[in-house]
């Protein structure tokens, strides 16, 4: 009968060994939110759609992702080819490289919530 108790008490210290090692695997399942959002936006020099995009942007990556993005604005009148890569039909366009599928969202992010619904940061 000791090994019969013995037996329950040990899988009671497994559970309770991983129980620590839990967060880790739970800050893995938390890692989206952690993970950094790498963000290109395609404008055309500095027109005020150009100019509102990147505020947006600016605005809700601070609001909703703060110190976990990277924006790199793409000026597309300086490197005109830099618009195959990504396919840009229009500007200013956002495409949201990481984390993955790749993401695009058109126009100057002036709704907010529709960005957040195409980076993936809120449900429809």
């Amino acid at each position: 009968m000791k090994t019969n108790s013995a037996k329950p008490v040990k899988p009671a210290l497994r559970k309770a060994k991983p129980t620590p090692r839990t967060p880790a695997p739970a800050g893995g399942a938390r890692e989206p939110k952690l993970v950094t959002y790498v963000l290109h936006l395609y404008v055309a020099g500095q027109t005020p759609r150009s100019i509102a995009a990147v505020a947006n942007l600016k605005k809700i990556c601070e609001e909703h992702l703060a110190g976990r993005y990277e924006i790199k604005v793409v000026d597309l009148l300086e490197n005109p080819q830099l618009a195959r890569g990504d396919q840009i039909l229009a500007i200013p366009t956002l495409v949201r490289k990481l984390p993955l599928p790749v993401r695009k969202i058109i126009g100057d992010l002036s709704n907010t919530e529709r960005v957040l619904v195409g980076l993936d940061l809120r449900n429809k």
